[in-house]
């Protein structure tokens, strides 16, 4: 049976119809691509690695100065809204279902009727600001890649900021979908690689774990700090971040990608070759697993009472 209810988003201060309409056309984020995005994970009602979205997300601001006009715990507590109407944000302690919800938090520059790149007084204009929720559809496939023709400057003061303006990510998807793969693979402007279109990448030789450095023009992605953090106890070696070369992931025993919703996704092929044995690794596969036993188990931790002082 489908389901007939009217789903919401939040925008602006207030749950509203997700059919819309929602913004003008004058919103600098249609007309520009002014703006800045964040998407998360939530189980439980519980936004995992919120804190670092937001950090990412108010520091996303400061650079392009986007006057967002609201504070933490306020876009904290719209989710929880959100996620409450929507039906995704169960704790199960009712016997009512888990909720697993995929969210995206964007912030545009707002309606600004004047053209032009920066109009007189753009900096006062308050932000559009709306988040969306979905239930989370797990990714348990395998990811094959291509090379984008795109390269990534690692000098761009851009590099590490999330922005809304993504016709370089398109283009290589769209690249990745005439090769008949799923994901492209950046390069920097002297041939290193970089990151995904939607991802950070690792590679494994033996118990080595590998990856891109911030200086390779990656945005650096919670899941991606947890590893760093975690890989000792995952039985790793710890995690080096160095400039890797294409030929490295083709030598690799086992690569993968890392984002906050799709989460750990082997990568199993570049350029039509193999990467190891073409299929999904061992040690790709239990690191998966181990990173989502560790979001549920965050999320029944956030749920337990605090203690008394």
């Amino acid at each position: 049976m489908s389901d007939q209810r009217v789903h919401a988003i939040w925008l602006n201060g207030a749950l509203v119809d997700a059919r819309g309409p929602h913004i003008s056309v004058t919103d600098r984020g249609f007309q520009l691509g002014d703006g800045l995005f964040e998407t998360a994970r939530a189980r439980r009602g519980v936004v995992i690695e919120l804190d670092e979205h937001l950090e990412r997300l108010y520091s996303g601001c400061a650079a392009l100065k986007l006057n967002i006009g609201m504070l933490p715990d306020q876009l904290a507590e719209a989710i929880d809204e959100l996620l409450a109407a929507e039906q995704l944000g169960g704790t199960g302690r009712d016997g009512s279902p888990i909720g697993d919800a995929a969210i995206r938090i964007t912030v545009s520059r707002g309606d600004v009727e004047r053209r032009g790149l920066l109009p007189p007084d753009f900096e006062e204009v308050v932000a559009t600001v709306a988040i969306q929720a979905w239930p989370y559809a797990p990714t348990t496939g395998e990811a094959r890649a291509i090379t984008s023709s795109i390269r990534r400057d690692p000098a761009s003061p851009l590099a590490g900021v999330k922005t809304t303006s993504r016709a370089d990510y398109v283009y290589a998807r769209l690249e990745a979908a005439r090769a008949g793969a799923e994901e492209a693979l950046f390069l920097t402007m002297d041939g290193n690689l970089s990151e995904a279109s939607a991802a950070n990448l690792f590679i494994l030789r033996s118990d080595q774990l590998l990856t891109p450095p911030i200086s390779a023009a990656i945005l650096v992605g919670t899941t991606r700090t947890w590893l760093l953090a975690h890989a000792e106890r995952l039985g790793l070696v710890p995690m080096e971040e160095e400039d890797l070369r294409p030929e490295d992931l083709l030598e690799a025993d086992e690569a993968f990608l890392t984002a906050s919703v799709a989460g750990i996704v082997p990568l199993v092929e570049v350029d039509r070759r193999p990467i190891g044995t073409g299929r999904a690794g061992p040690r790709t596969r239990a690191l998966r697993a181990a990173r989502e036993d560790w979001i549920d188990a965050m999320s029944m931790a956030a749920l337990l009472p605090e203690p008394p002082d």
